[in-house]
């Protein structure tokens, strides 16, 4: 393992279509959602053997900090960082950078989402290596391109050049172009043509090209950027800084401020499962359904229920009579019953509850 080799986990989302488990203070990627472990614990575990877990960082927000060490027990306290407010993937990216680049100025770092389902262990740490193979010898960034497996319409794709080269037997592609969510004409053309990937978030690079990527491409939060650095130069605390400027920091993905417009980037082809996750439907692809089509988590029962999922606490029995392809969550405060065919509009009741001021069903 390269002590020059880095991970950035990327922890601070809110997992607002997971609730009512999902909370501000503990959400989706802090609960096991699919298996046994949260899946923050299950993505750190992946990295066994890529790099030291000495080089692992998390960066998330200081409503979960804590949550986030008690689950990530293997890494050192200092390297989970806290995030004052959100502003968006791009300067997560950016503050990434500055943090490697003080541990390792001429290290590459891998930056990756803390709560996709990957079973295939061993193919993802291959893929890794891949990427950070390539980024060592090439002034490029480099993407993990996941292979479709149906015209999704809820991911961005990335448009890949059809003939590449072998990086740690892994294939690697020039990308063409980042394109947006599609519709579902458009994402089955994308399928049929064979030169498209999901873009699943996950990217690597060395310290210098990122930074040069985020200086021509996103000026007014390098500028930001470089204010940090140079506090943190002068002897002060990382979350002090942070607190006085991180607020300020542009607020803008890393997708638009840097991989659409960047001209050098390469596609590492997945070879292991992928599941992003993004909603309660997702859950009935990890888990075994009964004869009448009902996942359940919990204790439940049911009489003439079909298609329905289920999630309750222990000690606590969920019954169902006579309704098909519901979505059933209990948590000891709160209560989801939802179509299967509405869990995008989860979000929207939660923003409702916002509005009422109903935080402690939210905390």
């Amino acid at each position: 393992m390269s002590s020059d080799r880095f991970i950035v986990i990327m922890a601070g989302g809110r997992g607002e279509r997971f609730w009512p488990q999902s909370r501000i203070k503990r959400p989706k990627q802090l609960l096991p959602i699919v298996g046994e472990k949260p899946l923050l614990t299950q993505t750190v575990e992946r990295l066994k053997g890529v790099v030291p877990f000495e080089n692992v960082l998390i960066i998330t927000n200081v409503e979960q900090a804590d949550a986030v060490r008690d689950v990530c027990p293997m890494l050192p306290e200092e390297n989970v960082i806290s995030e004052p407010i959100g502003r968006d993937t791009a300067a997560a990216v950016g503050l990434a950078t500055v943090l490697v680049k003080r541990k390792s100025p001429n290290a590459v770092f891998t930056m990756l989402p803390a709560d996709h389902v990957i079973h295939d262990a061993e193919s993802f740490r291959a893929v890794l290596d891949a990427g950070f193979d390539v980024a060592e010898k090439e002034d490029v960034i480099v993407t993990v391109g996941i292979k479709p497996t149906y015209p999704a319409t809820g991911y961005g794709y990335i448009w890949h050049e059809t003939v590449g080269e072998k990086a740690k037997g892994c294939n690697v592609y020039s990308v063409r172009e980042f394109v947006e969510k599609p519709n579902l004409k458009t994402a089955e053309t994308y399928l049929e043509t064979g030169e498209y990937y999901w873009n699943g978030g996950m990217f690597c690079w060395r310290v210098s090209v990122v930074a040069g990527e985020l200086e021509k491409n996103a000026p007014i939060l390098w500028r930001g950027l470089q204010k940090i650095e140079s506090e943190l130069d002068s002897g002060r605390s990382l979350d002090s800084v942070l607190e006085e400027v991180y607020p300020s920091l542009e607020k803008i993905s890393i997708d638009y401020a840097v991989m659409e417009k960047a001209k050098s980037v390469k596609v590492a082809e997945s070879t292991f499962d992928w599941d992003d996750v993004g909603e309660w439907p997702a859950i009935e692809r990890h888990y075994e359904a009964d004869e009448s089509g009902n996942v359940v988590k919990g204790l439940a029962e049911m009489l003439d229920a079909k298609g329905n999922i289920v999630l309750n606490e222990e000690g606590h029995v969920t019954a169902l009579v006579g309704v098909d392809n519901l979505i059933v969550v209990q948590t000891p405060d709160a209560t989801l019953i939802c179509p299967k065919d509405r869990s995008q509009d989860i979000k929207q009741m939660v923003r409702s509850l916002q509005e009422k001021e109903e935080y402690k069903h939210l905390m």
